[in-house]
This record gives structure tokens, sequence and C-alpha cells, in this order.
């Protein structure tokens, strides 16, 4: 089981800790799945539990110059790796000048990642910081739970406003209340509302527009059946939700959530490469 790649394109570096700087602020700890096309950072809380999940998905060939991984065996050319992505985060806020970084896999004691940062110097040699970051090494036997979650069977899917716009809303809502209700219908409008006893707050974003899904048998998504100005809707946590939106340094250039009302709430972020799911529960 061997990987380890390189990256010298300052943009790439750049892009690469933007995504990890993310990931570190939506999960604590989570796997990290490696194959020879993609890399992915997986959180599966059990969303029945009333956990949140995410799934990030990156084309390694748009970050690393160089990129070699063999896997536990020629049949399953992958590795599961758990990890704290904050010190993976850290380790790369010491390489923002950087003339290399080089991630491998290596065995200190314990399996760890080991990231190495080639820093400009005055003299004719260069500087090498050096991070070894402790990983486990998931066996085989349990990767079945780390697969990709399926779409859910949305009442409504619709765009998403400006990010940053719904960051300072929300941000300002939370100090009146725990939850907050995400309601949407295939008119483009999207409401998010705050009802306590004492007072009660609602949001309205028209224009929105919602994304045309088809199905893998070619087919339209069955929302095409349901009243346009019908509401889905859900009440989650919104400090999870605060939690996606401040922690989101990945500019994506496409957002969405889709609404299985009462049930579940996915958000989808896209950005070139890089795709990043995230399901919140519904609240009881």
């Amino acid at each position: 089981m061997r990987f380890r790649a390189k990256i010298v394109d300052v943009a790439c570096l750049n892009h690469f800790t933007r995504v990890i700087n993310t990931i570190a602020k939506l999960a604590k700890t989570c796997t990290l799945r490696l194959t020879v096309d993609k890399l992915y950072f997986i959180l599966t809380d059990k969303v029945a539990n009333g956990g949140v999940s995410m799934w990030c998905e990156l084309s390694q060939g748009n970050f690393f110059d160089e990129f070699q991984m063999e896997g536990v065996a020629a049949e399953y050319n992958e590795i599961y790796l758990e990890l704290t992505p904050e010190n993976l985060s850290r380790a790369l806020k010491t390489a923002q000048n950087a003339k290399t970084v080089k991630i491998k896999l290596t065995n200190k004691h314990c399996p760890c990642l080991t990231v190495a940062v080639e820093l400009p110097s005055l003299s004719s040699s260069s500087r090498i910081v050096t991070h070894d970051i402790p990983v486990g090494v998931i066996p085989r036997r349990l990767w079945n739970d780390f697969r990709e979650p399926s779409v859910p069977d949305f009442d409504v899917s619709i765009y998403l406003p400006v990010l940053k716009t719904m960051k300072s809303v929300v941000e300002r809502m939370k100090n009146l209340s725990n939850c907050i209700m995400l309601e949407a219908n295939l008119n483009g409008e999207m409401n998010l509302k705050i009802e306590t006893d004492l007072v009660s707050v609602t949001t309205h974003f028209k224009g929105l527009g919602n994304p045309p899904w088809v199905s893998e048998d070619g087919s339209q998504n069955s929302t095409q059946d349901r009243d346009p100005e019908s509401m889905a809707e859900a009440r989650i946590d919104i400090r999870k939700l605060l939690q996606l939106l401040a922690g989101q340094q990945v500019n994506p250039t496409k957002a969405l959530c889709n609404i299985v009302s009462k049930r579940i709430v996915h958000f989808i972020l896209l950005h070139e490469e890089v795709s990043l799911q995230y399901f919140i529960p519904a609240l009881a």
C-alpha cells in the first residue's frame, strides 16, 4: 500500500488548501478515500440519528503534478484513511509560499500522512518543513460503509442565493432560534423562516431557478408533477446550516439544494473539479 503526490503549481496549491480548510470546518474527523483518479473526503454520521453527512470529491489531475498510489491489493486499488482534517489544514498553512508540497503515506510509529513543504530560502539550499499527520488505515471489510450517498427522491430542487447573503441572513436568525425552516417551490422561490413564541421572521428569495434533473433512464424527475407554487419544507438545526455557509471557501460556481419534505435537506456545491455534498436531517 503506497501513496505519494506532489503539488508545484501555486494556484493548484491554493485551491487545494481552500478545499481542505472547508472540510476542516465541516468535520472533526473524516475518511479520506484515495483512488487512481480521485480523492474523496467522507463524513458518514448517521443521518437517522440526527447527524450530518458529507461527500467531497476531487479530481486529482486538477491539483497534483505527480500522483502515485497502490491500493491494498490489485483488485482493490484504493486506500481508505481516517484523519483529522484540521491537522492537514494546519500543515498547508505553512505552504503558502512553497516551491513544492509533497504528501505521502508513511509509517512512523503509526501510519501517517507526511506533508513535506519546500520553502524558498536566501541560500542556495531550500528549507524543508515536515508535518507528520497520524491517520488510521480502514480495513477492506469496512469499505462499504463509505459508499457515495444517493441523491434523495426530493420534492423540490432549487439553486441557492449568493452564499454570503444567505450566511448573513442565517447569522442574524441564529440569535433568535436554534432551528430554521427552509422552504422552496418549483417557481424558484425560497424562504428562510424562524418562528418562536415571541417572534416570527421570514426572508424571501425569488427568481432563483430550479435545476433540470434527469434520472439515469433519461426521464425527468418526478417533481414535474408537483404544483409549482407548493412549498416543500424542512426544519433543520441552524448551527449545522451556518457551519456549511461559514466554512465555505470553495467559492462554488453552482450551489443548489434538494428538499425532501420534513426529512432531509441535501446541499450540492460545485466548483470546477470539486463537488461537495452535505446532508442535514430535518428535526422532528
